[in-house]
């Protein structure tokens, strides 16, 4: 029997996830804000697509409660901290809500590394502390809660902590260099990242998790520890141009750690296919 799959904030991780799960031929349903998006994944046969903010209970009625698994991996409706409350709090809550009405067998929401506060480079895994988070750090920890304390209606849930996101169409890091802006902040600090087809590989991972894993925090980057400098000037070789300078204007207490993927890594076997900056970029400039 085909596995059912809901995917909430459906934008650009969810789209290639929904796609890869349309090939193992399940049945998948999408939430989306964008009606572009929505148009685009009916195009690519999801079977079920609601356009509306996560936040809205109006799709509640519209996505079978009922799912082999879920996955939120909703962004911020904005970069202020209303967008961040709306989406991650806010949204969360009204799934859980929906939740409490089916049964869903495994629950995956995609937080952020932002939620580690560290300076000085330090090694974080998934047992560092959080004290010291920023206010939208806080409002993802306290989505982080609200999946893993949902109870009734879910059998398990997984937070993936992602790294930044990059990949086939979002590429900003890489634009800037190319365009020769000078780029805010310093450079040094440690840059972590993670390919957009690697994320949707450590989602399906945690999908497909063994029964006596009933729910864990996991990261989710390359597990590359170069800092901003070294990726763009690599980066300005690549394409031809001169490396750009930074002006070292970032807060002194502004976040520069390295994060380690060896849980994800020791305990589901996976392994990044673009392990580093290298190979990831290198796959979107042959493209």
């Amino acid at each position: 029997m085909s596995k059912k799959l809901a995917i909430f904030g459906c934008g650009y991780l969810g789209s290639e996830l929904a796609r890869q799960a349309l090939e193992l031929s399940w049945y998948v349903s999408a939430v989306t804000r964008n009606a572009d998006t929505a148009v685009s994944l009916n195009d690519a046969g999801v079977h079920k697509v609601v356009a509306a903010d996560l936040d809205d209970e109006s799709w509640i009625g519209e996505i079978d409660s009922t799912q082999d698994f879920v996955v939120n991996c909703v962004g911020a409706a904005s970069a202020d901290l209303n967008g961040y409350l709306k989406s991650y709090v806010d949204g969360q809550d009204t799934v859980v809500k929906w939740a409490r009405d089916g049964e869903v067998g495994t629950y995956v929401f995609t937080s952020s590394t932002s939620v580690y506060p560290q300076t000085g480079r330090r090694l974080v895994d998934e047992t560092a502390s959080s004290d010291g988070v920023s206010e939208k750090g806080g409002l993802l920890l306290a989505a982080e809660q609200l999946g893993f304390s949902s109870g009734e209606g879910i059998r398990r849930s997984f937070i993936l902590r992602l790294a930044g996101l990059y990949g086939p169409g979002r590429h900003l890091f890489l634009d800037s260099v190319r365009n020769g802006e000078a780029q805010a902040g310093d450079g040094d600090r440690i840059l972590n990242l993670i390919h957009r087809d690697d994320a949707v590989s450590a989602i399906l991972a945690v999908l497909h998790a063994g029964e006596q894993n009933i729910g864990r925090i996991y990261n989710v980057s390359d597990g590359n520890h170069s800092s901003r400098a070294e990726i763009a000037s690599w980066l300005a070789g690549k394409l031809g141009v001169d490396a750009p300078s930074f002006n070292d204007s970032e807060d002194s207490n502004a976040s520069n750690r390295k994060i380690s993927n060896d849980r994800i890594r020791d305990e589901l076997n996976w392994v990044p296919d673009y392990p580093s900056f290298r190979e990831g970029f290198n796959s979107i400039l042959e493209s």
